[in-house]
């Protein structure tokens, strides 16, 4: 007998001390169903822990509740040495060890078979319910939703008319306006259809969109189409997770390129600052001109942006793909193959610039092409004619022939301008040096401080050819200065009673009046009679 009592006090002090240690586990772990506690678990399975052996059941049978297709005769009792499993079909729903029996009066066989006719029973009510009055309440609730998914679409039909309304309204107001201002609006009437066809597009979609995320909706209300409801749930929900996780994951690379784009930035700005500074004259430097200092920032700010595209390639998302690599490749070779041109007038663009043979405002000469110069760029520099025609030459072609500059010295040391006149032999050399450069004088445009000059360029066969030179600062009023020039020489020399016999000269005058206007003729002067001598002296 008292050993009876020994052993039972140390029964006793053993469950003790297992409660003390683990006092959760004799609490027990609910498997809750619906707000309804199914039974619980004391013991772990496994690797399981009591609460988690909990949850793994509970997710278990609450997947059987979801299922399309459940019957509760499918589930099974299985019983071997060491465990009873229930299953349903062929899937594991939750097994029973012996130290479960050990926290109940009966067996582990009998534990298990109750756990089975516990979830035959609950289960088959939570369907049976739903058969009834859940079912009436899940067909109120899907009313519910097609209804206001009808209503939906139908307000956004009426805002779609709405908003067309006001567009039509607006292009309408839009094109009288431009009528009004005699632009052409023909072509604003082909647009409009092609607006509106957007906007009912748009609408389509946004309908289609609606119709959409109805469905799961509709689906959830129904246990049997849960699934379902997932399944379309996913097909949108995956891509934006997959999206937000990708944007997630993918800040730090864009932190850094931030930072790149930041720091290549402000460096341009540096650059840019300085080169206005050079370009204002407010810093020197010896042997760069100040209109280097615009197209020297420009190349420079390409090249800094090509070196931050080369640093911050390999954080582009897709830059390790081969994809991405044979697009980039392929589109390199698609802008060297179609670029040659351009990039040849570019190279030739920025020599140009090194070599100043012009700047804008030059009166300039290429070719046959003659004007002012009012754009000049890396591809083309283009000319302003005095008839305020803009041609455009390429780079390309003013590298590779010659120019000239009518306006390099034109304000230090004077453009030449030069015209050229044939007098005959019978008037003196100086009368005509005198009248051509008092003519010279007497032009406006022409430089005061600079002496004009004659030059006699040819002793032709019936008239002498004398070319005068004259200094002027305004290269880019040529032709006016000229046309006052020719008036002038022809005032000077009609005053002079000096013809102008140009180009040719005419050695017998048969009677003809002298060449030069009316107020200019000497008084008394009359016509040359035709003179014919010979050997009887006789004259007439």
């Amino acid at each position: 007998m008292r050993k009876n009592y020994c052993l039972l006090i140390l029964l006793l002090i053993l469950s003790f001390a297992t409660y003390a240690q683990n006092p959760i586990s004799l609490q027990g772990q609910p498997v809750i169903i619906n707000k309804d506690t199914l039974f619980k678990f004391y013991t772990g399975q496994g690797l399981f822990e009591a609460h988690e052996r909990a949850e793994v059941v509970t997710k278990r049978i609450e997947g059987l509740i979801n299922s399309i297709d459940f019957n509760k005769d499918s589930l099974r009792l299985s019983n071997d040495s060491n465990l009873s499993v229930i299953t349903y079909k062929s899937q594991i729903i939750m097994a029973v060890n012996n130290q479960d029996a050990r926290f109940s009066e009966v067996n582990r066989q009998q534990l298990a078979a109750s756990y089975l006719n516990i979830l035959k029973t609950k289960l088959g009510n939570y369907f049976a319910n739903n058969s009834t009055q859940q079912v009436t309440i899940n067909i109120l609730e899907a009313t519910a939703v097609v209804i206001l998914l009808i209503i939906l679409i139908w307000a956004l039909n009426k805002a779609a008319r709405w908003v067309k309304l006001k567009l039509l309204r607006a292009w309408e107001a839009r094109m009288d306006k431009l009528a009004a201002q005699g632009a052409p609006v023909v072509y604003a009437h082909r647009l409009l259809p092609l607006i509106t066809g957007l906007l009912r597009i748009g609408r389509f979609i946004l309908i289609i969109l609606l119709v959409y995320m109805a469905l799961p909706v509709l689906f959830f209300i129904f246990p049997s189409s849960k699934p379902i409801a997932n399944l379309l749930l996913g097909y949108i929900v995956t891509p934006f997770k997959s999206i937000l996780l990708a944007i997630v994951n993918y800040i730090p690379n864009l932190l850094t390129i931030a930072v790149i784009y930041l720091v290549t930035r402000y460096i341009v700005k540096l650059v840019k600052f300085i080169a206005n500074e050079i370009a204002q004259g407010a810093i020197s430097i010896n042997g760069f001109y100040a209109e280097w200092a615009m197209p020297t920032y420009n190349i420079i700010r390409v090249l800094l942006f090509a070196f931050m595209f080369v640093v911050v390639f390999p954080y582009l998302p897709g830059s390790d793909s081969k994809i991405f690599q044979g697009v980039t490749v392929f589109l390199g070779v698609l802008f060297s193959l179609g670029s040659s041109s351009a990039i040849s007038n570019m190279v030739s663009g920025i020599v140009l610039t090194y070599m100043r043979p012009y700047k804008i405002g030059d009166r300039i000469k290429v070719g046959e092409v003659s004007g002012d110069v009012v754009e000049k760029n890396l591809l083309v520099t283009r000319l302003r004619t005095i008839k305020n025609e803009d041609i455009t030459i390429p780079n390309a072609t003013i590298l590779s022939g010659h120019t000239v500059n009518y306006s390099t010295v034109a304000k230090t040391m004077g453009l030449v301008l030069n015209t050229t006149v044939t007098i005959g032999y019978d008037v003196p050399w100086q009368t005509i040096h005198n009248l051509l450069i008092s003519a010279a004088e007497a032009t406006e445009g022409i430089m005061t401080d600079k002496k004009p000059f004659v030059l006699q360029t040819a002793l032709n066969d019936f008239n002498v050819s004398y070319q005068l030179n004259a200094y002027t600062a305004l290269s880019n009023q040529m032709a006016a200065v000229y046309s006052r020039l020719h008036q002038n020489i022809q005032d000077k020399f009609n005053e002079a009673g000096v013809e102008i016999m140009s180009p040719h000269y005419t050695s017998l005058r048969d009677g003809n009046h002298i060449q030069i206007p009316d107020g200019y003729v000497p008084e008394g002067y009359s016509k040359p009679g035709f003179k014919v001598e010979g050997d009887g002296n006789i004259q007439s």
